[in-house]
């Protein structure tokens, strides 16, 4: 059973009933994203809030992030409201696909660890489900949303599998809006590529892509690379 909590080094999240938990992934593309210049920032699919709260910490803009479980937005707000940053962070109960008509603001960052499983077995629990695979956000949906949120200069930022990742690069060019940055990501060494972190904007440049490997031998051994890029969040950094 996943703990109640998680703590970093400037904040806590709580997670006992948000769907889904505190993983890997989404400090990876929280620590990832690019917030240089950010003014307004949107995290889409919040879930526990971890994303807004890293990026509440990595910079000075004000974010507005939206969940559309509402046990999971209930939960994310107390992290927020908790969190060092809560003037500057605002939760909205609503599903991209609701928001995206009627927000009054473009977002210069928009960030997003999204439901992507396509293909995996489902969970028998509905709220775990929906927040683990795209029935509910589909890939043309979340860049549709996107393209229409995103202000001209803007950037967005996604982690995905590997095996989604060539898909929604092609989907996010139907939308004209272009990857230019890419880093794959390995367990181990020895491990093909799990996940992809992307980001996208509206102008076409040189794609920059690298690769970063978690673990260099087995379980907690880290490598340098991961280690400089989470270690302001994790405590055992």
């Amino acid at each position: 059973m996943a703990n109640t909590w998680f703590d970093f080094k400037q904040f806590r999240v709580c997670q006992e009933k948000a769907a889904f938990k505190v993983g890997t992934d989404g400090v990876l593309l929280g620590a990832w994203v690019d917030l240089s210049g950010a003014e307004r920032i949107l995290d889409i699919g919040t879930g526990t809030g971890l994303i807004s709260l890293m990026a509440a910490q990595r910079s000075e803009a004000l974010i507005t992030a939206i969940e559309p479980d509402e046990e999971s937005m209930l939960e994310a707000a107390v992290n927020f409201n908790k969190s060092q940053w809560s003037e500057r962070i605002v939760i909205v109960n609503m599903k991209l696909q609701d928001f995206a008509p009627v927000a009054k603001v473009r977002f210069d960052i928009i960030i997003s660890n999204p439901p992507y499983f396509t293909a995996s077995l489902k969970n028998p629990d509905r709220r775990l489900s929906m927040a683990r695979h795209n029935e509910t956000l589909s890939p043309e949906e979340l860049f549709e949303g996107v393209g229409n949120l995103l202000s001209d200069d803007g950037r967005f930022s996604v982690i995905l599998p590997y095996e989604e990742a060539n898909i929604s690069i092609a989907v996010a060019a139907g939308y004209k809006l272009y990857c230019n940055r890419m880093l794959n990501i390995k367990p181990l060494p020895s491990k093909p590529v799990k996940r992809v972190l992307l980001e996208f904007g509206r102008i076409k440049k040189p794609l920059d892509t690298g690769y970063l490997i978690i673990e260099i031998n087995g379980r907690h051994d880290y490598s340098r690379e991961f280690i400089n890029l989470t270690k302001d969040f994790y405590l055992n950094l």
